[in-house]
């Protein structure tokens, strides 16, 4: 029997590959292991044109997927390709399994994306406040008044603990005042005037309320409750640009643990802020795209310059500037987050470890 199927060629194979969450370099590494068999992490390095550490890296996240298998019970250790079928049966069952979360996903935002609400009641604006912190995944900014900070406190805790960046600015206290603020989020700003409530999530969802509402029982102002992708960044925008540099820095979580990945760019610079004043010098491994030129997606190097304006003193150049600068072995580029323009480099994952 002649297969008449059509070909696929080396690059249309690397997309298809690319689709299921792997790196361009990554997939060159595996198609040259699917040439070699099986074969020594030395052998591989020299066909694929990386380092052998990049490979024994590489070989890890391939066996996690379903693609390797990674013998080191034998000296020296071989990486083995598992039979194209059984790769397949891997790749559908994790796409199948995706199915039940994605539809109930699609369904609720659906919903958010038509939900636009205008709220009259202080009680209801702090039931929402804590219904939207209950369902952050990345991050949470948010501005309310001391006195009904309790109100929403546990969803807040609960949300650090899922490890969710957290920028809180508490009003109508001075930053010299016996404040509860430990563990409640990852940065405390304190200021003595009344502001409004302003609340995003996940920089997609939020609210926004003036400050008397939340304040006083008796207000007749209204709050809105907004579910628009394109508003959520202006939000943001806003409250680390006008609000954020008035108020006082109150509190300030540890370093997290090294290693440690973000996809939330916003935490990987603080994180590197952090680790520099507390003196922990930083390699870097950093995933996404050059920005105004073709080049290399993704640059290992050392962490030697931070701008940003989260953590006091503020060193950005613009307000909403967070970005930290990375010297590699082929030169020195500036990393910016999503929608990255000013930078070399637009990140989509940061990896820290501590300097040896």
């Amino acid at each position: 029997m002649v297969d008449d199927s059509p070909t696929m060629d080396d690059r249309e194979l690397a997309d298809l590959l690319e689709q299921f969450g792997l790196s361009e370099k990554v997939v060159d590494t595996y198609l040259t292991l699917l040439e070699l068999g099986e074969a020594k992490a030395s052998q591989i390095a020299d066909a694929a044109g990386v380092s052998k550490r990049y490979v024994y890296s590489v070989s890890k996240e391939l066996e996690s997927r379903g693609f390797v298998e990674v013998n080191d019970h034998v000296v020296p250790t071989t990486i083995r390709p598992l039979p194209p079928m059984e790769v397949i049966e891997s790749l559908s069952e994790s796409v199948e399994s995706m199915r039940p979360a994605l539809e109930e996903r699609y369904t609720a935002t659906a919903r958010d994306q038509e939900r636009f609400e205008v709220i009259k009641s202080r009680v209801t604006v702090l039931k929402r406040i804590a219904e939207l912190v209950g369902r952050a995944e990345s991050e949470i900014t948010l501005s309310l008044p001391y006195d009904v900070l309790d109100e929403v406190e546990d969803e807040l805790r609960a949300a650090r603990e899922r490890g969710v960046l957290v920028s809180l600015v508490v009003s109508g206290v001075e930053p010299h005042d016996d404040l509860a603020l430990d563990g409640v989020a990852s940065l405390v700003r304190v200021w003595h005037e009344l502001m409004p409530t302003m609340l995003t999530v996940d920089s997609r969802t939020g609210l926004i309320s003036p400050g008397e509402m939340v304040a006083r029982s008796n207000s007749e102002s209204q709050a809105i409750v907004f579910a628009q992708p394109h508003l959520g960044p202006v939000i943001v925008g806003s409250f680390f640009g006008n609000y954020w540099p008035m108020a006082a820095e109150a509190y300030t979580t540890d370093p997290d643990p090294l290693p440690a990945t973000y996809h939330n760019f916003r935490h990987a610079v603080l994180q590197a802020a952090l680790c520099e004043r507390a003196g922990i010098d930083l390699d870097v491994t950093v995933s996404g795209r050059m920005v105004h030129t073709d080049g290399p997606t993704e640059l290992h190097g050392r962490v030697v310059d931070i701008r940003q304006g989260l953590l006091e003193p503020a060193n950005n150049s613009f307000p909403v500037e967070n970005a930290f600068v990375v010297e590699t072995d082929e030169g020195t580029y500036s990393i910016g987050g999503q929608g990255a323009f000013v930078e070399d480099f637009e990140a989509d994952a940061v990896e820290f470890t501590a300097t040896e």
